[in-house]
């Protein structure tokens, strides 16, 4: 009994002596490791997004006219709801436009990759049972969540410094050292409060997607309180963690001192997230999961039930957003002569869209983004099947008479209808809206086609994905490349110039743009058939290939 006892005392003597943050430095250095490409990406990118914007200001609006005709157009109620609060407007320059029009946007940004980062870092581990087994080696139980909230904003300084140095050297109006430091510190305090959010999510749900949708779900609520705020509620904005970083007026006023508040309520979520850590299981969450039915129902036991059920949570989340975002544009229609009218460089853009109506041509612009936001949502379920695999979830399944052809095509199914699905609901809601506020009950038909006429985009970017699947695994990251260069090149590339060519490397580039086009349907139909090309290769590939398992 006494070489039992002897044999089996050692464990529970370690985990006793163990010191809550032992290993935390080795932690962090393996998700450095494991980052070393994805914190860079980020802030490039966001740098670049940020500079580019600051350089083709001068350009939008060269005369004080122009800026004048800015500050009108963002002083109205859906100009603060997309902006920010009206104090920037006091004294509209470069460097105030810069603040008031972009801060806001870019900081939802910079929450989503903190977030993600977390969660990453901490349910994605336990979810896949890494944790667990370095857990058991001399490691204390904060570790893992400190590691990951030390390498978050380790990123959050990094894209902050890269926001002070790309700002700082502008000779523009408005621009100073001063201002540009205080626009990096912002985003970075946004970014550490949302990395304090997911410590708390990551806490509660048991799956790496569930944490991720809550805290992105408090991410939303944050940006609705800020737009519902700044148009006529200020006190609504306080309570946001965007209307903190909005509020340090910065180029304005310069105010450090909400980003004090940003801070304190960082610190308290992320205490709350080691409370609430000791309180559950390694693997689990503090939300039960739901009691489940005795047995499945009839569409569940088939393979592209399942796979609904599967994506189900990615699948509301996406529409609602979609919904909510189509109603937003559709909500300033009204507003459209009144806000860009007498802007010279935006009406040159939208001229060249060729719209009988600036509304028209005004719609046909903000398409893009909304068809890119739906490319978002192609591209993340459809490699769903990858994670599927890598987790070891798939094997078991394909151990029975289920083909590896039906198992890919039923996720495929859901992916390629639930693109449609996006398009639709957010169209309907543009135009919805739209006739709402215009009173041209037209606008509900003829946004929603030009909606749908992005699909086969939407149906492209599966195609690649599920390619990159079937012979290229571990680059199926690539396929983010579609949205995000059609994003850059579709949108801002109509406001910057830039040349045709590169417009027509994105399978955005060459669809109509209705309703300020007239329909083709040749684009439409080559884009479907590189999909469905792409679709049979991937699918042609997976057949030939072994699983993997990380």
């Amino acid at each position: 009994m006494s070489a039992v006892t002897d044999a089996r005392s050692p464990a529970p003597e370690l985990a006793e002596t163990r010191a809550p943050l032992a290993g935390t430095g080795i932690l962090l250095r393996f998700a450095l490791r494991q980052d070393r490409i994805r914190i860079p990406v980020w802030a490039v990118a966001l740098t670049l997004g940020t500079v580019a914007t600051a350089a083709s200001l001068e350009g939008l609006l060269p005369t004080e006219a122009d800026m004048r005709a800015s500050a009108e157009a963002n002083s109205s109620p859906a100009g603060l709801a997309l902006s920010g609060p009206i104090h920037y407007v006091t004294d509209y320059n470069y460097g105030s436009m810069m603040g008031h029009q972009m801060l806001g946007f870019t900081a939802v940004l910079v929450a989503l990759m903190s977030l993600l980062m977390v969660v990453r870092h901490t349910r994605n581990e336990e979810e896949t049972g890494r944790a667990e087994l370095v857990r058991a080696a001399v490691v204390g139980r904060h570790a893992y969540l400190t590691s990951a909230l030390l390498v978050t904003v380790l990123a959050n300084l990094l894209v902050a410094a890269l926001f002070a140095l790309s700002l700082g050297p502008l000779r523009a109006d408005g621009y100073t050292w001063g201002g540009a430091v205080l626009y990096g510190a912002a985003h970075a305090a946004v970014g550490i409060f949302f990395a304090a959010v997911a410590a708390v999510t990551a806490q509660i749900s048991a799956h790496a997607r569930g944490a991720s949708g809550m805290a992105g779900a408090v991410l939303g609520i944050a940006y609705v309180l800020r737009a519902v705020g700044d148009i006529d509620a200020d006190a609504l904005s306080w309570m946001s963690p965007i209307g903190w970083a909005q509020r340090t007026y910065v180029y304005v006023d310069d105010r450090w001192w909400p980003l004090l508040i940003a801070l304190a309520a960082a610190a308290a979520a992320a205490a709350a997230g080691y409370a609430l850590s000791v309180r559950r299981d390694v693997g689990a969450g503090l939300r039960p999961p739901r009691q489940s039915r005795p047995a499945a129902s009839g569409l569940l036991v088939r393979p592209e039930g399942f796979a609904l059920r599967l994506h189900r949570g990615l699948l509301i989340g996406f529409g609602t957003g979609m919904l909510v975002l189509g109603a937003a544009y559709g909500g300033v229609l009204a507003e459209v002569e009144d806000m860009v009218g007498s802007i010279e460089a935006i009406q040159e853009a939208l001229a060249e869209l060729g719209g009988a109506s600036l509304v028209d041509a005004f719609a046909a612009m903000v398409m893009l983004p909304i068809s890119v936001i739906a490319a978002v949502y192609a591209a993340l379920a459809a490699q769903r099947p990858r994670s599927e695999e890598t987790s070891g979830r798939a094997e078991p399944l394909l151990s029975t008479a289920l083909s590896r052809t039906r198992w890919v095509s039923s996720h495929l199914v859901v992916v390629l209808g639930g693109s449609v699905g996006m398009l639709l609901v957010a169209g309907l809601a543009f135009g919805l809206a739209g006739a709402a506020s215009t009173g041209d009950n037209g606008l509900i038909l003829r946004l929603t086609g030009a909606a749908l006429v992005y699909v086969p985009a939407l149906w492209f970017t599966a195609g690649l994905a599920v390619a990159l699947l079937g012979w290229l695994p571990r680059a199926a990251p690539v396929v983010w490349l579609v949205p995000v260069y059609g994003f850059v090149v579709g949108y801002l590339g109509q406001l910057l110039r830039f040349p045709d060519w590169m417009n027509n490397l994105s399978p955005f580039g060459h669809l109509p743009q209705v309703p300020a086009e007239s329909m083709n349907w040749l684009p439409v139909l080559i884009l479907t058939a590189l999909a469905a090309a792409l679709i049979a290769f991937g699918l042609a590939g997976f057949r030939r290939r072994d699983l993997e398992t990380k």
